[in-house]
Order: C-alpha cells, then structure tokens, then sequence
C-alpha cells in the first residue's frame, strides 16, 4: 500500500470561543483526490489553512513524504509543493490575468513580456479546459472567471498538493466536469488532490475518498465508492430534519400571496459591464410583490449586471426602470435603499460586508444616520450591540464574540449576518445573488427560510443562482438569461429542466 504524501496529526485549533479543529487527523495519498465535507464552521478551511501556513494550529504536527514538516508561512506551503484555490481569491483587481499568474510563477525578469506571458497563459487555460483572457484585468472578470485564473495560476506552477475550496461553485456542470477530468489526471500522475465541497453527489462521483467534518472533528472517512447520500447526510447534519421539501411545497401552493400589479418592472433595459461591453440587451420583466423570481443561467452572462442595475449600482444605458410606478432608471442606490430595495451581493467579503470590523458596526452600515443609530452625529453603541445579539438569536448565526472581526465567522455566518441587515428594514424587493452558493445544506436552508419568510410578508424576491435545483425547488417563475439577453420566463411548475437548459445554452422562449 501507498504512504500517504500528507499526514496532519492531532490538529488543534481555537478562535475565541470557538473550537475550530479538536485533534483532527487526515492522511492523503499520491494519485487520490479526497473530499473534505461538513457544515459552514465545522472546521474545513480551517484545517486547510493551516495546511498552507495562513493559521498556526494550537497544537497537532503536519507530515509531508514522511518528515515532518513545520510550515509558518504560505511560502513554505508553496517551496513544498502545496498550493490552494481560495474561495476567496487571492488576485490583484488592478493587474491582467497574465500578471497575476506570472506573479505567483517565479518567472521575475526586470521586463515584462507581455506577449510570451499571454501566450504561455493561454496555452496553459486551454490545455484545461479552463479559458480565460489572459491580457483582461481581474476587476472586470466575473467571479466565475475569476476563479478559473486562480486554477490556472496553481496549475501553471506545478503544485504537487492541491487544494481547491468549493471548486465548482461558480462554474457549470459542464466545466466543473471538465475540471474533476483535469484534477483526475493530475491525480493519475501521482498529485495529491484535496477538495472541500458541499455538493454530496460531485464527490460521490468525482473522488476517491471523503472526510465528513462536523463541530471541528472528524465525524466519517469512508471510500467514495462505500458513500451514500443517506450516510454523508447524517454525518454532516446529524439526525437533524430539514423541512425544505415541505416549505417548498407549501410555498408553491400559496400562490395567493403574490400580488396582481407588478412592483417592479423593467422595459427594454441595456447596460454595460466593467470592460465598457454590452452586458444587457434589451432586458423586459416584471416581478410581483409576494413573488420569489429566479434568474438562471450561466456565470458571466449578465446576472451580476442585471443585480446591479435593480440595486441602483450600475447606470442603465437604454431602457427604463419602474418601482411601484415610478421612475428610478436613474436612482442612486442609496435613494433605492430608500425605497426599500434590498441587495445582497455576489461576493459578501467585498461588497456586503468589512470584514475587519465587529457585527455591531457591520449591522449598521446601511443606517448609521438613521435615529436608531446616531443621535447628533454620535453613535448609540448600546443600541448596536443590542440589535447585533438580537440578530444572533433570531436567525442563529455562529460567533466566536461580538467584538471581534466578522473575518473570524464561517462563510454561511457571515451570510446569515448580510441577511439579518438586509432584512431589517422590512424591504420591499429583495435582489439577490447567489445567496446559497457555497454554503452547506444547513446554511442554506436557513437563508431560504429567511428570503421565504421575506415573500410571505409581501415582498418581491429576486433569486440568482446557477442551481437549477434550487430555482426549481424555491422560486414561483424563473428568467434565462444567455449573453445578456433574456431568453424566457417560465412557471417552474410549467417547465423542466431540459427546457431552461436549453433557454441557458440560447434557445428563446416566450416570456409568460
């Protein structure tokens, strides 16, 4: 039998409060690709973190072919051949895609040669299926994109430990397959491949081994090809019950909360992207208060544009935009906050919240001026730490304390706290992007609960994701969108998922 190539012992490690990791042990063999699954904060990225020296374990050792290995620092990670795939980037907005590969390469001369460095890049992406551009700047990239550079950029330098957080949230089906084919030969000869992911049958069928984590420990390791859905459930959640089935349903049913006037529409709506390009083309929709409206489709095909044109982020630049039957084309986003619209971005690190300071002046991001919050230019501090552990208790988000930064909560925390001020001010739209993506099935469930909760009370639910299970399972009417265009609405219970896929990859449907 294989040694194992990578062998962490006795992990332990705490922020606070928190127990991150309580003696977590895993062993990872040449030529595998193994699965770290469990619940937002029970431990994984933490585990993988210290792995790349971002985190110094407590205690615990970390053995690398056999020796151990004492790794303070991501360069010591790297110069031992482990590399990781954030899912957080790590790439610099202001540089091309190139740059930020050859950055990281080792390849430094005094000149930059910009052509070879292209060429080399897309040679590189497209050897894995994974194109990009190599001369764009990452700021004008989608998230889907952006994080294709960050595969290509530790494929380029030949890690030989490869670690990929939630890989395929943001690509299709398709590329995420063609991802799993690269990582397996890559596996085939003889790397080390460890993914963290939440989608149970990607795993089942992709790697050779998984690792349940659950409350910082190890809770099953099993053979993938010994995994069932039913073993890996109650591994990562228990015995708990998820009610999803059952709200969804009763949500269907209720098609009576949905109003009969329109509350926000959009008429032959354009708009460009970062780059200066089309992004939208002659967009036409109305969405209901009391409706939940999912858009489906592609990353990169003007979800991110769209969401940011009805949260008054990005100027239109033909076409018109109706709230309650006023005008706001040209509405700031703060005057739509007025109004009650409500955003929830694609990336909650870079736009929902700073991650640097504590819940209570994250919660008031939005309405520090407000008289709950000020009074004569002063901020009423009580009356924020009162609302933070208010929102704590209702809606169950997970903190090591309420003084330290929300950098230190788990990634679905972190969105239950964007939720809970979202929500606060009792909108009356609701636009959301991938709320659920990348988030365990726990996680989830309570930000479909909250956003149920939200159009139950009346108000209009704008739910963007690449899931089709999730539009199928949540939303009353779904929107395709393809390079910008809308391609159909559909009643999910009037369509399939053949149908939106087709919608998805261009084919136009009427609108209903």
């Amino acid at each position: 039998m294989k040694e194992p190539v990578l062998q962490m012992k006795h992990i332990f490690k705490t922020f606070g409060l928190i127990k991150a990791n309580q003696d977590v042990s895993l062993s990872v063999y040449p030529g595998e690709i193994h699965a770290l699954l469990g619940e937002n904060g029970a431990g994984k990225s933490t585990l993988m973190n210290i792995l790349m020296g971002i985190y110094r374990p407590d205690s615990g050792e970390i053995w690398y072919k056999g020796k151990p290995a004492d790794i303070h620092t991501p360069k010591d990670a790297v110069e031992l051949g482990i590399g990781m795939v954030h899912q957080h980037f790590r790439l610099i907005p202001t540089l091309t895609v190139a740059e930020n590969v050859f950055l990281n390469s080792g390849k430094k001369t005094f000149f930059l040669h910009h052509d070879e460095m292209q060429k080399e890049i897309r040679e590189c992406s497209e050897q894995y299926n994974l194109q990009v551009t190599p001369e764009a700047l990452v700021w004008q990239l989608s998230v889907g994109e952006q994080q294709r550079v960050e595969i290509v950029k530790l494929l380029h330098q030949g890690t030989e430990i490869l670690i990929l957080d939630e890989p395929s949230a943001v690509l299709t089906p398709q590329e995420a397959q063609n991802m799993f084919d690269t990582l397996r030969k890559m596996a085939d000869n003889g790397k080390a491949v460890i993914v963290i992911s939440h989608k149970m049958n990607e795993v089942m069928h992709n790697a050779d081994r998984i690792t349940v984590l659950k409350g910082g420990m190890v809770e099953d390791t099993m053979l993938a090809s010994e995994a069932t859905i039913e073993r890996l459930t109650k591994a990562v959640v228990g015995d708990r019950t998820l009610s999803e089935q059952q709200k969804d349903d009763s949500a269907k049913e209720g098609r009576e909360r949905i109003g009969t006037e329109p509350l926000y529409i959009m008429k032959q709506v354009s708009a460009k992207n970062d780059r200066g390009l089309p992004a939208l083309k002659q967009i036409s929709l109305e969405i209901y208060p009391g409706e939940i409206f999912g858009i489906a489709g592609v990353a990169g095909n003007g979800q991110r544009e769209l969401s940011e044109v009805m949260a008054g982020l990005r100027p239109v630049t033909d076409g018109s935009c109706f709230l309650d039957g006023n005008d706001v084309t040209k509405a700031s986003a703060k005057q739509l906050i007025k109004e009650g619209v409500a955003f929830v971005p694609e990336d909650r690190r870079q736009m929902g919240l700073v991650l640097d300071l504590p819940m209570p002046l994250n919660i008031i991001l939005k309405s520090y001026h407000s008289e709950r919050y000020s009074r004569h230019g002063i901020l009423r501090t009580p009356v924020m730490w009162a609302d933070a552990a208010n929102y704590v208790d209702k809606y169950d988000i997970k903190h090591g304390g309420l003084e330290l930064p929300v950098a230190l909560m788990s990634g679905g925390n972190q969105q239950k706290l964007l939720f809970a001020r979202e929500v606060s001010g009792k909108p009356r739209m609701i636009v959301a992007t991938y709320p659920v993506r990348g988030l365990d099935i726990g996680a989830a469930e309570s930000i479909r609960s909250i956003l149920r909760e939200q159009s139950e009370a009346g108000a209009a639910v704008v739910f963007i994701s690449e899931e089709l299970e999730d539009i199928f399972g949540f939303c009353d009417r779904v929107g395709v969108l393809c390079d910008g265009e809308l391609m159909g609405i559909r009643r999910v219970e009037e369509t399939d998922f053949q149908e939106i896929g087709r919608m998805m990859s261009g084919e136009r449907g009427d609108a209903v």
